[in-house]
């Protein structure tokens, strides 16, 4: 039985997702966070860096989302619901399966980082600092590049009705997470093809239960 260590409000939902699309069997283990946001110690137990998602499959465990969507996939999708046949879209499925984590979602955590400044638990005497630092280094380099990635996304969503092309994968799975990121921190105005294509995923039955199991996610935090 496949364990996922799911932390609240987390990225751990595309786990539950994957294993919903899969029909695969699981169990969650629920963690809460702590008041600082951050995952609680216990998670250390099952792996050094204390962090979700990571799951356990018998002796194995796993961590890193693209990490544990590639092994659940390659592992369990014995009838090819989401696996791809054409290379060239298993080249495309690679690069937004990394590039989700390794390019875009650093630039959405510095997002929510930098609107911290100005609140607590910064202390009251440096959040007017703290805010104008914020909004100085948003508007001159920041949100310069969540437009320029927000463009590159759209670009490609306009052709293509999923990131791997015609066929649904584990790319829009790994997507989903960075995209709601931005459509709660930057709003999605200028981006129709990509607000279109989130719609459509939220009306996928594995996305609902995976709701269901993991809960829903404040993606503005």
């Amino acid at each position: 039985m496949i364990t996922v260590h799911h932390l609240e409000n987390s990225r751990s939902h595309r786990v539950l997702w994957l294993l919903e699309e899969l029909s695969v069997p699981y169990q969650i283990k629920r963690y809460q966070r702590e008041g600082t946001l951050l995952a609680p110690e216990s998670l250390k137990k099952v792996h050094p860096l204390g962090k979700s998602p990571v799951i356990t499959d018998g002796n194995r465990v796993i961590a890193e989302s693209g990490a544990i969507l590639e092994y659940l996939a390659d592992k369990y999708d014995a009838e090819y619901r989401l696996k791809l046949s054409d290379e060239d879209a298993q080249i495309a499925a690679r690069y937004w399966l990394h590039y989700a984590e390794g390019s875009l979602m650093p630039l959405l955590v510095m997002k929510l980082v930098f609107g911290q400044l100005g609140k607590k638990p910064v202390p009251w005497l440096l959040r007017p600092a703290g805010k104008a630092l914020s909004a100085g280094i948003q508007k001159a380099w920041l949100n310069k590049q969540l437009r320029l990635h927000g463009d590159v996304i759209e670009q490609h969503l306009s052709q293509h009705p999923y990131f791997a092309g015609n066929r649904f994968s584990i790319a829009d799975i790994q997507m989903s997470f960075p995209l709601l990121a931005m459509r709660a921190r930057t709003g999605l105005r200028d981006m129709p093809a990509s607000q279109h294509w989130l719609e459509g995923l939220e009306q996928r039955a594995a996305w609902q239960r995976a709701i269901e199991q993991g809960g829903p996610i404040n993606f503005s935090q």
